[in-house]
């Protein structure tokens, strides 16, 4: 992973999903994470742009591509 997901936004989600500490570690695992399933949400909404004949990737195609690898 390039670690383009800074870590302090990562901090600010694990406190606002309950945490009352958050290490260093855990909000860089969660970046590493988040990271990961971005690029595969990000591979399937080019899929399905690419499938409508279009090069631009459009919101609905992020919707559409998120569902699917979410609910996997």
């Amino acid at each position: 992973m390039t670690g383009e997901i800074k870590v302090a936004p990562m901090h600010k989600l694990i406190k606002r999903a309950g945490a009352a500490r958050v290490s260093e570690e855990s909000a860089i695992a969660l970046g590493k994470a988040l990271e990961e399933v971005g690029l595969k949400v990000a591979k399937e909404a080019i899929d399905f742009a690419r499938h409508a004949g279009r090069k631009t990737v459009k919101a609905r195609d992020i919707e559409i591509a998120a569902q699917k690898v979410l609910s996997r």
